[in-house]
Formats: structure tokens, C-alpha cells, sequence
């Protein structure tokens, strides 16, 4: 099983790693991508990147017997990177269904409104967003002492698993992370979710032609939201852990390896234009590939 779990995670993990890098280079050479809605895709794209980087590559060793070791440093360094990119990408979630809200409800001054500027700021916002709602705890929690067992029961250094084995009283860390994870989560998801509604009565008006197409793509978008929100409020919105630490591993799996690998192939990959613009960029490499080996068969 461990040769198993360790090819299927790797599979899933290069995937993740070959669609976002697909995505980020596709919209960037194609000039008509050059919008707000696939600035921010490409963003979410180098997120999803580091995000998996963060902790999957620690994972492959796990498996293994011999790599079921990580320094202090390094867990605290994998724990703070993976709840800053986490809410950062929280945020961007936000950011995204904003954008598609003001896209399709307000059309005549999406373009005033969604500036460069604008994509910046919000970029940037969600970034710094995710620094300060993380970085506190993760200094506190990098200050507690621990004096007891030295086995994390998980496949990363998450914050439930490391604060069982503090010998210290860990209730102010603990309503803190509850704290900071209701605000990040629950914003972001209601920002998302109100967009949505107004999305959705928005589309009702339209043709049922167009209708159909535009529900088709919210549909998808909301199931990947609702798969991510629903993990990670079950994970870290509840003040206590009140959960078998098994079932916490099973629910982690899908924020930290399946949602990171279904977010390119939802919001992109299905995407009219972005196939086009692969399959125009696949198209000229394999020509000038077979124009470089005409060139040596002739030489």
C-alpha cells in the first residue's frame, strides 16, 4: 500500500504542479488573456503551486520509513507557510467571485471598475491579509514548550496535531486560531457566496441559451468553493478539536491535494479560450519542432 499511496500522491501532486504551470505561462504570452479574470486565475494558479510545494513533498517522504522526521524550525516554517498561503488563498477566492460578480452584473463598468490598479491592490490586499491573520499565532505557537511526545498525529505539521503535544495550556493559542480561521474562512466565504446569489438572479434574466452555458460554469466553480469552505471549516472553524485525529487526516487530504488539483482544471482548464490558446501554443511547438528535424535531415 505505502508504494501505492506514494504513486498516486505523486501522480496528483506533478499533475497539479504541470496544469497550474500550464495555466500561469498560457496566460501570460496570450495577450487576449490579458483580463482581470485571468490575472487573478494566474495568481491562484502560483498559489496552488506553493501551496502543494508547502506540504506534499513532505508527505512523499512520509510515507516512506525513513522519512518520518522533520526538524522544530522546519515544522513551524511548514506550518506558518501553509496557513499564510492557505488564507491568502481564502482570500483570493473572495477576490475572484467579486471580479465574475461585477463581470457579469455589471458589465458597462466592469472595465472603470476592475482596473490594473485594481487587480493589484486586491492581489496585494489578500496577500497582506494572509501574513497578519497568520503570523501572530504562528509565533505564539513557536514559543510554547514541548516536553512530552515528539509524534505528530498527522502528515504535516498542522496546528491541532502540534498543540496536543505542548505540556503548556495552549486555550488562548486555541481561541486565537479559531478566531483568525472564522474571520479568513467565513469572510471570504460569505463575500463569495453573496456574489454568487447575485451571479445566479442575474442569470435567470438572461436568454436560456447563455443561461445554460453560464450556469454550467458557476456550477462548477461553486463545487470546488463548496469543496474547499467545507474541509476547512470542519478543520479549523470549531473553538476545541472535538474530532478523531483520523478523520482529521481523511478531511485534510481534499484541502491539501484534491482541491489544489480541481481548481486549474475548473476555473481554466474547461475554458474555451484557454484550450484554444494551448492547443495554438501546442500547434506552433510541434511545427517548429518538425521544421527543426526537416532542417537536420536536409543538413
Amino acid at each position: 500500500m505505502q508504494f501505492f499511496c506514494f504513486l498516486l500522491l505523486l501522480i496528483i501532486y506533478l499533475l497539479t504542479l504541470m496544469s497550474n504551470f500550464v495555466i500561469i505561462i498560457t496566460t501570460w504570452i496570450e495577450r487576449r488573456l490579458h483580463t482581470p479574470m485571468y490575472f487573478y486565475l494566474r495568481n491562484l494558479s502560483f498559489l496552488e503551486i506553493c501551496y502543494v510545494s508547502v506540504t506534499v513533498p513532505k508527505i512523499l517522504t512520509t510515507i516512506t520509513s525513513h522519512g518520518r522526521y522533520i526538524s522544530f524550525p522546519g515544522c513551524i516554517m511548514q506550518l506558518f507557510f501553509f496557513f499564510f498561503l492557505g488564507s491568502t488563498e481564502c482570500f483570493l477566492f473572495g477576490v475572484i467571485a467579486y471580479d465574475r460578480y461585477l463581470a457579469i452584473c455589471q458589465p458597462l463598468r466592469y472595465t472603470t471598475l476592475m482596473s490594473y490598479t485594481m487587480c493589484c491592490s486586491l492581489s496585494i490586499c489578500s496577500v497582506i491579509g494572509g501574513f497578519i491573520t497568520t503570523f501572530p499565532h504562528i509565533v505564539l505557537i513557536s514559543q510554547l514548550p514541548f516536553c512530552g511526545s515528539n509524534i505528530i498525529n498527522h502528515f504535516f505539521c498542522d496546528s491541532p496535531p502540534l498543540l496536543q503535544l505542548s505540556c503548556a495550556d495552549t486555550y488562548l493559542i486555541d481561541m486565537m486560531d479559531f478566531l483568525c480561521a472564522s474571520l479568513v474562512i467565513l469572510l471570504s466565504f460569505l463575500v463569495t457566496l453573496i456574489s454568487y446569489i447575485y451571479i445566479f438572479v442575474k442569470v435567470l434574466k438572461i436568454p436560456t441559451n447563455s443561461r445554460r452555458k453560464t450556469f454550467s460554469t458557476c456550477c462548477a466553480h461553486l463545487i470546488v468553493v463548496f469543496i474547499y469552505y467545507s474541509t476547512v471549516i470542519f478543520m479549523y472553524v470549531r473553538p476545541k478539536v472535538s474530532f478523531a485525529f483520523t478523520l482529521n487526516r481523511v478531511v485534510a487530504v481534499f484541502y491539501t491535494v484534491i482541491t489544489p488539483l480541481l481548481n486549474p482544471i475548473i476555473y481554466c482548464l474547461r475554458n474555451k479560450e484557454v484550450k484554444t490558446s494551448i492547443k495554438k501554443r501546442l500547434g506552433f511547438l510541434m511545427n517548429c519542432y518538425i521544421a527543426k528535424l526537416s532542417i537536420e535531415g536536409n543538413v
